[in-house]
Formats: structure tokens, C-alpha cells, sequence
């Protein structure tokens, strides 16, 4: 892909301009750092835009704080108050959907996964975003809370104009299959390594 050229032009009847505004599925797996940091970089390009942001986090308790959450409700805030950008939701499953698994048994969580991705997928038939950033969402696949299939299905044959980023670990192959752009982030050294724990402004 040189220059930001593509490498072939296929013979599939559209114009440059349809193609290139072809809605994307997108897909950041892999077991090195920065997934979920990268996505939330293209939702601020995409909020830039005008676009109506949905960010649904599946595996990050209520608890957390993180930067991006506040960030993004500010922006929601200002685009409430003086138009710029797009209004952004921003949803995350709290104990249900916690990485500690507090206050619920495994059927629990997984049944408040799976009432978490049908609200996902009814918005998606309903075209409420321009973008949905499901953050943590290969974990619930893997759990085998949430149906790939029924996952694979909706992304192919979603109406209008609508982009979908999916980060996690290990992604399903069929979920890499349907998606347009997959990338992996592969750990090379990480500060972990070396008993480093998190730190604020770098994991948070």
C-alpha cells in the first residue's frame, strides 16, 4: 500500500468515492499493549467527523475510571453545548461485565453479556451510530456468552452507514474473516515484565 495507494482496484462495479466510503469492520487483537488505545484514537478522528459515537465496554468494571471515559463525556458535553463533533454514549456492564466478576455468578455475567450484545445489535438494526467501539468484546465470544455466529451475521448484513471496532485477545477467526481491517498488536517487551505494575496516564 504505498503512498496510501491501494495495491489492485477491484472490479466490483463502484465508483472511487463509493468504495472508499465503504462502512469497515475492524478488528484490534493480539496480545501486545494498545488495542483498545488505538480504537478509542479512531473515535476521536471519527467524533471529529460529526459521527454519533457508541463506545460499549465489556470486560472493565464500573469502578474503573478510566481517561477515556472522561474525555469522551466532555466531549459529548460540548457537542451538547455548542454542536461541534457528534454526541457520544458511552456503556459499560459494571459488575456484570467486570474483569473481577464481583456481585454475580458466571450465569449472571453471561446473561448480562448477552442482553449487552442484543442491545448492541438492536442499535445496529436501528442505525444509531455511525461508530461502535466494543471494547473487550472477544472475551464474551470466547466465553461462549455470546453466539460468533450470531455476531458474524449482524456485522455482514448491518444497514446504512455504520463502522464497528472490535478489540481483544485471541479473536475468533470468523470474526477476523468478516472484518475489512485486523490488525494484531504483538508484545514485544512490556514494563510488566519487569514487576512494573499499570500506571496512571499510561494504562489509565
Amino acid at each position: 500500500m504505498p503512498e496510501g495507494q491501494p495495491l489492485s482496484i477491484p472490479d466490483d462495479g463502484l465508483t472511487t468515492k463509493q468504495r472508499r466510503n465503504r462502512p469497515l469492520v475492524m478488528v484490534h487483537t493480539g496480545d501486545g499493549k494498545g488495542k483498545s488505545t488505538a480504537a478509542f484514537g479512531l473515535a476521536l478522528r471519527g467524533w471529529n467527523q460529526g459521527w454519533n459515537i457508541g463506545v460499549f465496554q465489556f470486560v472493565k468494571s464500573a469502578k474503573w475510571k478510566i481517561g477515556e471515559e472522561s474525555v469522551f463525556k466532555r466531549l459529548d458535553e460540548l457537542h451538547t453545548e455548542t454542536g461541534e463533533g457528534g454526541p457520544v454514549e458511552w456503556h459499560k456492564m459494571g459488575s456484570g461485565w467486570s474483569w473481577s466478576r464481583k456481585g454475580g455468578s458466571e450465569e449472571d455475567h453471561a446473561a448480562d453479556a448477552r442482553e449487552g450484545w442484543l442491545e448492541i445489535k438492536r442499535r445496529i438494526n436501528a442505525e444509531e451510530h455511525d461508530l461502535y467501539l466494543l471494547d473487550e468484546f472477544t472475551y464474551p465470544i470466547n466465553w461462549g456468552w455470546i453466539d460468533i455466529d450470531d455476531v458474524v451475521d449482524t456485522f455482514a448484513n448491518r444497514p446504512g452507514q455504520q463502522h464497528i471496532i472490535a478489540t481483544g485477545r485471541r479473536a475468533d477467526p470468523k470474526l477476523m474473516e468478516v472484518a475489512d481491517l485486523v490488525t494484531e498488536m504483538a508484545k514485544i517487551k512490556h514494563p510488566m515484565d519487569a514487576g512494573q505494575k499499570g500506571q496512571r496516564g499510561i494504562e489509565w
